[in-house]
């Protein structure tokens, strides 16, 4: 008779430290190249909803992929609107830095911050979901939710 046995492993308290700690650092580097970037406020503003686009449309992006992984929960409408709307923040965000009339030293500061941001959004999103997940696990004494469930490992 087999029986089915999953793993769950937990991050590090360093690994944890670490996600936020980077993702601390994207937001303050955006933030302070948003504020001190020469030009005019309205690019300045503008650039910073990009910012702010781009960061929560990476959030949906990372829950969506998460939440339909062992199958899709989510409607096609719905996974369309989410990968659509990242495409937007994406893009429009590209496009305002592109057209800013700043020095490519300051283009390529902001360029890589916002890589930053939306890299570690998704470090970040994944790390608490991980968290939430054997958290669940624990509570459940060790069974996963059956939507949820990661592969089984027989033995």
């Amino acid at each position: 008779m087999a029986t089915t046995q999953y793993v769950m492993q937990r991050d590090t308290s360093g690994w944890r430290m670490q996600v936020w700690i980077s993702f601390g650092l994207a937001l303050g580097a955006c933030a302070v190249g948003v504020m001190l970037l020469p030009g005019q406020e309205l690019d300045r503003a503008f650039l910073a909803i990009g910012f702010f686009f781009c960061l929560f449309t990476s959030f949906s992006v990372a829950k969506t992929i998460r939440d339909n992984r062992d199958g899709q929960v989510d409607t096609s409408s719905w996974v369309m609107t989410v990968w659509i709307a990242f495409g937007a923040a994406v893009c429009l965000t590209a496009w305002g830095l592109w057209r800013m009339n700043i020095g490519d030293w300051q283009k390529g500061f902001m360029v890589v911050s916002w890589l930053f941001l939306v890299s570690s959004t998704f470090t970040v999103a994944k790390t608490v979901r991980d968290k939430h997940e054997a958290d669940l696990m624990d509570r459940s004494g060790g069974l996963p939710r059956p939507a949820r469930a990661a592969a089984p490992l027989d033995t």
